[in-house]
């Protein structure tokens, strides 16, 4: 079915937009980077195995995550679902230097589901990963704030509303020293899949 759809990326990247958040810490933005995100997202969001996660900890408690999730990683052997998937994969791996070997899929169906703060758990085996993240479907805030305690929960926030094919990618030591959040939204927004390149 891909082939009769209309989805292109920048493969040069000329888009793309470099905020510097501190010393370490980057994070780069593109804007309709993946055209046709539309039929991507109905393509991916209506064959993909996405499940809710069930038993998650978060802030002590065990609770069913409010998303719906589904993996794919290069050990496995698979193809990467689409074959734009990989033109991707590899066009960002080129482009950051950076071995992208899995995706990770979250649909957010609905203005209900979110994450919760939290910087990626690989940082702990990997310094500074990078992490690109597609978004398509309706725009939904990501939100970045530092993870500086000693500035409290509620310090200032930096906020981007991704959707629609914008590329966003952290990079630097943001994993370490920044955490980020998809959250709640009081009105009433259409489902989005964010697309998660990694290098696990």
């Amino acid at each position: 079915m891909l082939g009769i759809l209309p989805i292109a990326f920048d493969g040069s990247f000329a888009s793309v937009r470099r905020e510097q958040l501190d010393d370490t810490t980057w994070v780069d933005h593109a804007a309709n980077w993946c055209e046709g995100s539309d039929d991507l997202f109905d393509e991916l969001s209506s064959t993909l195995p996405l499940r809710q996660r069930t038993g998650v900890r978060m802030y002590e408690q065990i609770v069913d995550e409010p998303r719906l999730s589904a993996w794919w990683r290069l050990e496995g052997g698979d193809d990467e679902h689409l074959p734009v998937l990989r033109e991707m994969r590899l066009a960002l791996s080129q482009q950051y230097s950076e071995s992208f070997d899995s995706i990770g899929f979250n649909l957010y169906r609905d203005r209900h589901d979110s994450v919760a703060w939290h910087g990626d758990r690989h940082r702990h085996v990997v310094t500074n990963p990078v992490i690109a993240i597609l978004s398509v479907g309706c725009p939904r805030p990501l939100r970045l704030r530092k993870r500086d305690r000693s500035a409290g929960r509620g310090g200032r926030s930096l906020s981007w509303n991704l959707g629609n094919g914008d590329l966003f990618v952290m990079g630097g030591a943001c994993q370490h020293d920044w955490e980020h959040t998809v959250p709640k939204v009081a009105a009433h927004v259409g489902p989005r899949l964010s697309i998660t390149f990694r290098s696990v």
